[in-house]
């Protein structure tokens, strides 16, 4: 972490003195001096925070370091707060006077300023000098050095049977792989996060009795995350030697690394084989040894165990192999593992029944944590007392001798982390336990905080995701909820490793954030989540450097105390302040002189009013007034130019066609000021101050998400020019402004239309469907409602070669039967036909939508028969007939109890029908 702190600045400090020269006038040398010194210095720290938690002198100097960049961080911020901000608004007689008071006043904050970075180049020097008594840390700079602390993951090769649970279901399917009885190379990849027992899975297919009969080769290699190639291809050799007790080549010494695959290939060609290669960190790994292995055996198996999922992906995808996520053990199985570690020599008696299951809910069923928290509870020979402190205590246990194991096990994966993911990591401990962390979130708050470089030909908010990707496959953290492509939308994150991070966080005095517990306030707060337990003025007493202020619960009256606590501390140097949900009716003033501020969130407040200052706020990247009271905003928003994401929505049933309750009035001229916004939504389509809005929307190039309401039918031509101009599109919902009212979409775009748009609303009457939605060949998503459509729209909608979810909804085709065709919508999901109240059939040709997996109908009354060809749909897995006739409800019941060829859904595990019965919906036993 001190690499990654010491890299941060190193880049501010690099950026500030290629560009201002002048601002930095009086600090200039030793600012040069910090800068240059920390470039030299972080390979040192690379290789030193990899060995901090062997080394107590040296943890104590990586402190001194990561203080005194964190330190030279606030002083740098406070100088530029304080000289930058007054280059602004440079006219007037107003700003001459300010600037001849000022000057006064600057002479000597430069003076004080000077010294404080005089000070802060003393002890860098003081510390670099000592940096030369950690020898073994220089030795390894060049090389990574073998991590010397003990790997727990040779002990699953250790393990009887009887000591592993809930691997029956994952071994049968490997061993099927593994059995099968095409020719040639086949990888199987197994995929999890650490501590999920890849190796004690794999090693019981490897010992299978089966396994041992069917191959005439069998190889175990450990491949690890500092792997040397030549001593690995060396070690297969022998090992492959001594298979048919043969001695290794007298010259195997002296081979290359092409001449040791070269051995390898031609050994197994003529042989069955299976080769386990375990715990394979990187492709490059696989890349470097793949050509060791004939592709054309009589038949070849390699089992990867891995953490990371490209590179299980890429090695079994080359050889049309398997790739099996492992993942935790069912509450069953958790139960059964964690008895037998914690009690085995007798059952869990009662009195212990209760702290059993919170510690399990705890574990969420990852056998690492089970078995190592199980191993030292029973320890405590059921001792009442002790288990309930251990309950209490879990998040800090992790601390004592009896688990660092499992920490030196996560360590592994957190010091692998390149710097700009080591802080990115940590600062995931800011969310309460159990929340899911939603992805855009993320990237927002990633952003505000500066822990995400700027890459050429590529935005922020895509380098962050890529982040996320990189944890992501590291299995650091997992997917909750995906989006209908597919792509994530949500993460969860295993209260394992969220409390060793946690740890890691106070340690490295990256944030602090409430467990329930009383909290020890460092000298310096820089990032702080808060809830009504932080009620204690010593506890928001020195605010003057935080960055980041949280309030993750509004309790009570005491709530607001808080508020006025931290305020009244003079954060000026903060940078995101997130209130969702508090009761709070105003905005304080002091809130509009964070002029460092780059994220304000004021989700679900009361807040009605945004005033003029908010102009003041020109470093803002995020808004979010979502599910606020907030209808208009003043025209001095125009001078956030930085804004990046305006989110201002709120939806709620108002009636059948108006469910969103409030969207945003926009100022006049936004296309001209507010270019960098990326997220726009929902803004109103109606004339401000005389100027067209939908014109003004062609100017917002970059957007990626844009909603509109309040269509009407003479802004429709000029909405698709401006639409044709917003080629970063990725989102669009458009809505009339009442439901009679014709949205004239069916206007020509440009020559190539929205590339990158996947998800597409449109909600309002169509008197022709918008002929360039047919050629959005990346379009995943459209839903279309209240549309009044008379010919069947699915013959042109089924061009669409991506589409995996369709809804046509509430009245959006008229006509009497709808028909999905041979081959077409051949990456279709989920279909949805929603009151079409002309609907008497629908028919579905074989061939049609071969991956369909759902497929809802609700209120089509006219509808008698179930669709024809649905028995064609081999891969549904779920039917819902929602508010359908009687008649038809009747002859699907008759069709189920006759069964047969009459029953065409036979093949469909889930069917359901529901009724809504006093504005409620029940399901039909059926």
């Amino acid at each position: 972490m001190a690499e990654s702190a010491a890299s941060f600045l190193f880049n501010k400090l690099d950026i500030l003195l290629r560009q201002e020269q002048e601002l930095l006038r009086g600090i200039g040398k030793n600012a040069v001096y910090i800068r240059d010194e920390l470039g030299q210095m972080r390979a040192f720290l690379r290789a030193a925070d990899a060995k901090e938690e062997t080394d107590e002198q040296l943890k104590e100097w990586i402190k001194q370091v990561r203080e005194i960049t964190h330190d030279t961080e606030d002083v740098l911020e406070m100088y530029m707060l304080r000289f930058a901000y007054q280059r602004r608004d440079t006219s007037g007689l107003n700003w001459y006077i300010k600037k001849m008071y000022a000057s006064l006043k600057n002479w000597r904050a430069r003076h004080r300023i000077a010294s404080e970075f005089q000070e802060i180049r003393l002890r860098l020097e003081n510390v670099s000098k000592s940096r030369e008594r950690f020898k073994d840390v220089h030795d390894g700079m060049n090389e990574r050095s073998i991590n010397t602390t003990y790997d727990t993951r040779g002990d699953a090769l250790l393990l009887e049977e009887s000591e592993v649970v809930g691997i029956e279901k994952p071994k049968k399917q490997i061993l099927d792989w593994l059995m099968e009885s095409d020719d040639g190379l086949k990888v199987i990849s197994v995929v999890g996060m650490g501590g999920l027992g890849k190796t004690t899975l794999v090693k019981k297919i490897y010992d299978d009795s089966s396994v041992k009969a069917n191959f005439n080769a069998h190889l175990w290699i450990t491949v690890s995350e500092n792997f040397n190639l030549e001593h690995l291809l060396r070690n297969m050799i022998k090992l492959l030697a001594n298979e048919i007790k043969l001695l290794p080549p007298q010259s195997l010494q002296e081979m290359t690394g092409d001449e040791m695959k070269e051995y390898i290939s031609n050994f197994l060609k003529d042989k069955t084989y299976v080769i386990v290669l375990d715990d394979v960190w990187k492709v490059d790994a696989w890349k470097s040894i793949r050509y060791a292995f004939p592709r054309m055996s009589a038949r070849g198996r390699i089992i990867i165990t891995t953490r990371f999922h490209d590179v299980g992906n890429v090695a079994c995808c080359e050889t049309n192999g398997h790739l099996y996520h492992l993942n935790p053990l069912t509450a069953e199985k958790s139960e059964e593992l964690f008895y037998r570690k914690a009690f085995p020599r007798s059952s869990c008696p009662p009195y212990l029944n209760e702290i059993s299951k919170c510690i399990l809910k705890r574990c969420e069923g990852l056998p690492l944590a089970l078995v190592v928290i199980g191993g030292l509870l029973a320890t405590k020979n059921n001792n009442l007392e002790d288990w309930k402190m251990f309950e209490r205590n879990i998040g800090l246990e992790s601390q004592e001798d009896s688990l660092k194991g499992m920490n030196k096990l996560l360590s592994l994966s957190y010091y692998d982390l390149p710097y700009y993911l080591k802080a990115c990591f940590l600062y995931l401990s800011i969310f309460p336990e159990d929340e899911l962390l939603l992805k855009w979130k993320i990237i927002r708050l990633w952003i505000a905080e500066g822990f995400v470089e700027v890459k050429d030909g590529k935005t922020q908010e895509e380098v962050a995701e890529s982040y996320l990707n990189e944890l992501l496959n590291r299995s650091l953290i997992q997917v909750a909820y995906t989006y209908r492509d597919g792509r994530p939308s949500k993460f969860r994150i295993h209260d394992i490793l969220r409390n060793y991070i946690i740890s890691k966080s106070i340690e490295h005095n990256l944030l602090i954030a409430p467990c329930g517990e009383e909290v020890n306030c460092p000298d310096k707060i820089r990032r702080m989540a808060v809830n009504t337990t932080f009620n204690d003025t010593k506890e928001c007493c020195n605010v003057q450097y935080l960055r980041s202020l949280f309030w993750l619960e509004f309790v009570d009256s005491r709530s607001g105390l808080v508020f006025q606590k931290v305020f009244g501390g003079r954060c000026r140097l903060l940078k995101v302040l997130d209130v969702r949900g508090a009761p709070i009716d105003s905005i304080p003033s002091e809130v509009f002189k964070l002029y460092n501020l780059k994220y304000l969130c004021l989700r679900r407040t009361n807040i009605k009013f945004i005033p003029k200052s908010i102009g003041n706020l020109r470093n803002l990247e995020t808004l979010d007034l979502k599910k606020s009271e907030v209808t208009e905003l003043p025209i001095d928003i125009l001078k956030l130019h930085k804004l990046r994401h305006l989110l201002v929505y709120s939806y709620g049933y108002v009636d059948e066609f108006h469910s969103t309750t409030r969207t945003l009035k926009a100022p006049y001229e936004i296309g001209r000021y507010l270019t960098s916004l990326q997220k726009l939504c929902d803004i109103n389509a109606d004339e401000a101050d005389g100027i067209k809005i939908v014109r003004e929307i062609g100017k917002l190039t970059q957007l990626r998400r844009l909603g509109i309401t309040k269509l009407r039918r003479e802004d429709g031509m000029d909405l698709c020019l401006s639409l044709g101009k917003l080629i970063n599109l990725r989102s669009l919902s458009i809505q009339s402004i009442d439901e009679d009212e014709v949205m004239d979409l069916d206007n020509s775009l440009s020559s190539s239309p929205l590339p990158f748009l996947r998800k597409v609303l449109l909600k309002g009457r169509l008197e022709k469907f918008p002929q360039w939605v047919y050629s959005l060949d990346g379009l995943t998503e459209l839903h279309f409602e209240c549309s009044r459509l008379r010919e069947d729209p699915l013959q042109n909608l089924e061009v669409l070669p991506n589409l995996v979810f369709l809804r046509i909804g509430r009245l959006s085709y008229e006509g009497e039967e709808l028909i999905f065709k041979d081959r077409k919508f051949q990456k279709l999901e989920k279909l949805i036909l929603q009151i079409l109240r002309g609907l008497r059939r629908v028919r579905v040709e074989k061939g049609s939508m071969p991956h369909l997996v759902e497929m809802t109908f609700e209120e089509c009354k006219l509808m008698e028969e179930l669709p024809e060809g649905i028995e064609h749909l081999r891969n549904l897995q779920y039917v819902d007939f929602s508010e359908m006739s009687e008649k038809f409800i009747g002859k699907l019941t008759r069709q189920k109890y006759k069964g047969g060829l009459d029953w065409k859904l036979a093949h469909v595990s889930e069917v359901e029908v529901w009724n809504r019965v006093n504005y409620e919906w029940k399901l039909q036993q059926f």
